[in-house]
């Protein structure tokens, strides 16, 4: 049962610790960062069985955090604010055109990184851009401005009906 408490707190601080680094895809990470991440897995995992290394210890870790999981899962789905609570919120980080700074600080975003994305996304320039928006799962959404003005996602997608 110890090691149960004990992987419950880690995951609480693990879920906590993830939350305050901020929305990054595992491709966004630098170098620095991963290896942070591996040698935290080493650390929990330490403070999870301090010195039980049996398969029961081991076992009851893993369904531990995996149980804290699909509890934060189905609390997302079931109840929306706990969903934003939990995942957060998408934010946006360029509207029309501009780069929102304070959004991009809160996200720890830099605008060589939304360039980055922008040109991966094939978007040249930042006028370019109607809306960018930082996902909860860490990616960036653009929507590109209309070249007659009009840079709304509803305009975006009344460009795209044939009847027009």
């Amino acid at each position: 049962m110890d090691i149960v408490l004990r992987a419950s707190a880690m995951f609480a601080v693990v879920y906590l610790l993830l939350r305050l680094l901020g929305k990054r895809t595992l491709g966004q990470l630098t170098p620095f960062e991963f290896v942070v991440l591996v040698v935290m897995g080493d650390l929990i995992q330490q403070g999870v069985t301090q010195s039980d290394f049996s398969l029961t210890g081991a076992t009851l870790a893993i369904a531990t955090f995996a149980f804290w999981g699909v509890v934060l899962s189905w609390a997302s789905y079931l109840w929306p604010r706990a969903e934003r609570l939990l995942d957060g919120e998408p934010r946006v980080i360029v509207q029309h055109g501009r780069l929102l700074q304070h959004n991009t600080r809160r996200s720890r975003l830099t605008r060589s990184e939304i360039e980055a994305e922008m040109r991966l996304a094939g978007i040249g320039t930042m006028q370019d851009v109607a809306w960018a928006v930082l996902e909860t799962n860490g990616k960036i959404s653009f929507i590109q401005r209309e070249k007659g003005g009009r840079d709304t996602p509803s305009a975006q997608q009344d460009s795209d009906d044939p009847a027009t």
